[in-house]
């Protein structure tokens, strides 16, 4: 702390004052007689009156006075950084940061010295986690991670409570730990940082992402960021794709822009099969494949690459359980049913179940000639035993298609929860809402909004408005408003289709990967001829396609939006099989792709009764905390289901975790998983019922890569150093002056501090800033020639 002035002898002020105001006064007289210029005058009399006044203060005893931290009262800790990343060298160093640092801490030294003479000095090393060391002459450098916000964490919980001055923090401020650190209850943190010269030569995969599409000749994204420091800027970087078993899936070249920016890579492929699968990213220079490849060893040249740690990461590609069911309901036998079967019949992970009425019931109190049956006629002349096992005459005639089993839809449109629920998708087709009880109709709007579900309303001349679906649980689905809507078809002509702004950015509205082909696509569609007329859109709906009639004037023609847990699309084109009908080339496979990508759409975020989630805990270690969410047959959450999962390690061992219910949401089970493995991860959750019934299996994947994280960069990270720093109310310590900066400490707060005093006429500066006055006025006398 800054010290203060304080008099020792107030009661010689007076004294004090006296005597500077008579030498001021001589001074002035024997100036103002002096043949001299004014200026030359005004500084000698200025200089002799500092000097009295400074010695006529010494009549009163100024002190300064102040606090400063108890000697070996206070804590200070030394917490030095054991990650890999202190193993690079610089450019055209032959050691590394870590040795320069070792060399820097071990050993007797002056700052050392002064350190422990003023504090009780704690030493501590970290990594992924803290530890406390009695030096630091067996530091490696070897850790796995550098969390240097849970280490600082842990030093505050540690020395709660106690007397803790500052941490020196030996880093190189590269981290494993995301964001600022927790700094409630630190003292000043001084980061020390090893000086760089740069990194000479590296190539590294900063980040890879996944994101996958209902696009379906590449549904998945992967995108990955390389850095590239120290290349020829002739030579390109390669990007590689390569599957779990290490074949390559794709392989890329880019050119950074400048030295150090990241070259964005962008695979798009289609997995060879269902579920979890592990990717890897592998970048490098183009001059070093053959080198990387055979193994050579990093650093050993200026020419080669300073470490290939950085240079692989791996993603994890989840492409879903399946298969999914597709329940379609149509009004009647049509083409739309035909094609979308063909259509799916190429995607594995998805059943299309059939339910097509081939005959409306007829009126319940219709007059029948005496002894006519209560059996359908429509049966006639088929081998019915008996009228109470054949169609009723006053019901509907329904067909099932691809059913699981002989009892699935056999009472027509599921009538309870359990059994709608089994589909992940409803595609409505040329039905009129009266087909549907009122229950069913609700049915269907939870089957959306709790279930997840999707939904598809096709166009035709028994859906929508002309459906009678206004006003009902299925009308408040739907993304389009069904009132104030002209009754009867819409005009007749023909509708040409379009994509809109919001389609355009949908992938699983194309069907083609580049923009001039998806216009030569839309150009050589046929012209539709049915459309249902709807009225405005719903908050939240987007319309992803339209139609123009014959003036121009454009209509809705997709519309989709999300609707509770499900999403919900409206198609009011009612002969899109025209498509399909009149392709020119019958190879030819949008028409195919476009109903697949849809139905993926509509499937694609259904949750199942049992999900598993797994997500990498925060702080840096090579953990992940896995969540798994169960669901009773109606899809609430299930509380007393016991939920067992089981782990495939790299190594291709098994172990099995169980999971505890999460208080915070129900039908929630959590546990943690933590390995010293690098590599893919498998995690498969499987619940039980509390009869001891299975509720369902769910697969997810894990990739812990330590070495990736910790050399994502290689120059220290100065910035987090200020910042942590100024945060804290320390500074950031240049390692060149270290000696000065602990002699600085003992002038700095502390939780326990003790008074101090010393009188200032002792200090050798005061009396020699009074003479050099009295000198500087006698020169200023003798140039002038004054007396």
């Amino acid at each position: 702390m800054m010290p203060t002035i304080v008099w020792g002898s107030p009661g010689w002020w007076l004294a004090a004052t006296g005597l500077f105001v008579a030498s001021t006064l001589v001074v002035l007289w024997g100036y103002g007689r002096a043949q001299a210029g004014l200026p030359v005058r005004l500084v000698g009399a200025a200089l002799k009156g500092a000097a009295f006044a400074a010695l006529a203060l010494c009549l009163v005893e100024p002190l300064l006075s102040g606090t400063r931290p108890r000697p070996g009262a206070n804590a200070f800790a030394i917490l030095v950084d054991n990650s890999g990343s202190l193993t690079i060298r610089d450019r055209g160093d032959d050691r590394s940061r870590g040795d320069r640092l070792r060399e820097l801490l071990v050993g007797e030294s002056e700052w050392r010295t002064r350190l422990g003479q003023d504090f009780d000095v704690r030493c501590y090393a970290f990594d992924s986690h803290l530890r406390a060391v009695d030096g630091f002459e067996a530091l490696a450098f070897d850790g796995t991670g550098s969390a240097v916000g849970p280490a600082l964490s842990a030093l505050s919980r540690r020395f709660r409570g106690l007397p803790l001055a500052g941490v020196l923090l030996v880093t190189d401020g590269i981290r494993t730990d995301p964001g600022m650190p927790d700094l409630d209850g630190l003292p000043p943190v001084f980061p020390l940082l090893p000086r760089s010269r740069g990194v000479g030569r590296d190539v590294g995969v900063v980040a890879v992402s996944v994101s996958q599409t209902n696009f379906d000749a590449a549904p998945v994204i992967v995108r990955a960021d390389v850095s590239a420091t120290g290349l020829n800027w002739r030579e390109p970087v390669v990007a590689v794709l390569l599957d779990e078993a290490g074949r390559e899936v794709a392989r890329q070249e880019g050119r950074p822009k400048a030295d150090g920016l990241p070259v964005s890579f962008r695979f798009q492929f289609r997995p060879d099969r269902a579920g979890v699968s592990f990717y890897s990213v592998k970048a490098f220079g183009a001059s070093e494949e053959e080198a990387i490849l055979s193994g050579e060893e990093e650093g050993t040249s200026e020419s080669f690459e300073q470490t290939l740690e950085n240079n692989v990461r791996s993603v994890v590609v989840d492409r879903g359980g399946g298969p999914f069911r597709v329940l379609y309901a149509s009004g009647r036998p049509n083409w739309e049913y035909k094609f979308l079967r063909r259509a799916l019949e190429e995607d594995e992970q998805v059943d299309l179940v059939g339910l097509l009425r081939i005959a409306r019931r007829q009126a319940r109190f219709d007059f029948q000639a005496k002894g006519s049956r209560s059996a359908s006629p429509l049966y006639d002349g088929f081998d019915n035993p008996d009228d109470e096992t054949a169609e009723r005459y006053d019901e509907a005639v329904l067909v099932r298609l691809n059913v699981a089993d002989e009892f699935e839809l056999r009472d027509g449109f599921p009538q309870a929860a359990d059994d709608l629920y089994r589909y992940h998708a409803v595609i409505i087709d040329d039905l009129e809402a009266d087909f549907f009880t009122a229950d069913q109709r609700a049915l269907i709007r939870d089957f959306v909004s709790v279930r997840g579900g999707g939904l598809l309303m096709l166009g035709g001349p028994d859906t929508f408005a002309a459906g009678g679906y206004d006003r009902t649980p299925v009308g408040d689905l739907l993304p389009v408003y069904l009132d104030r809507v002209p009754q009867g078809p819409a005009p007749s002509g023909e509708y040409r289709l379009v994509l809109t702004r919001e389609g355009w950015l949908q992938p699983w509205v194309r069907t083609r990967t580049t923009e001039e082909d998806e216009r030569q696509r839309l150009a050589s569609m046929p012209p539709f001829h049915t459309l249902s007329r709807v009225g405005g859109l719903k908050p939240g709906a987007v319309v992803l396609a339209q139609v123009s009639d014959p003036s121009g004037a454009p209509s809705p023609a997709l519309v989709a939006q999300q609707f509770g847990r499900g999403r919900v699309a409206a198609l009011t084109v009612g002969d899109l099989w025209r498509w399909g009908l009149r392709r020119k080339d019958p190879s030819e496979d949008d028409f195919d792709r476009a109903w697949r990508q849809t139905v993926r759409w509509l499937v694609a975020d259904v949750p199942e009764r049992v999900e598993l989630d797994a997500q990498p805990e925060p702080g840096g270690s090579p953990a992940v905390r896995l969540t798994a969410r169960v669901r009773d047959p109606e899809f609430r959450p299930l509380d007393d289901a016991k939920v067992t999962l089981s782990v495939t390690t790299p190594d291709g061992s098994t172990l099995a975790l169980d999971a505890e219910p999460d208080d915070r949401e129900p039908g929630t089970y959590t546990t943690t998983y933590a390995t010293r493995q690098p590599g893919p991860h498998r995690f498969v959750a499987s619940a039980v019922a509390p009869d001891g019934s299975p509720l369902g299996d769910r697969e997810a994947g894990w990739a812990a890569q330590p070495a990736a994280d910790e050399f994502s960069r290689l120059d220290p990270d100065l910035a987090f150093a200020e910042d942590l720093a100024n945060r804290t109310g320390g500074e950031v310590v240049d390692p060149n002056r270290l000696d000065a900066f602990v002699a600085g400490l003992s002038r700095r707060s502390a939780p326990i501090t003790e008074p101090w005093t010393s009188p200032l006429w002792h200090r050798p500066l005061y009396f020699l800033a009074a003479a050099a006055c009295l000198v500087l006025e006698w020169g200023l006398r003798r140039i002038n020639g004054l007396a």
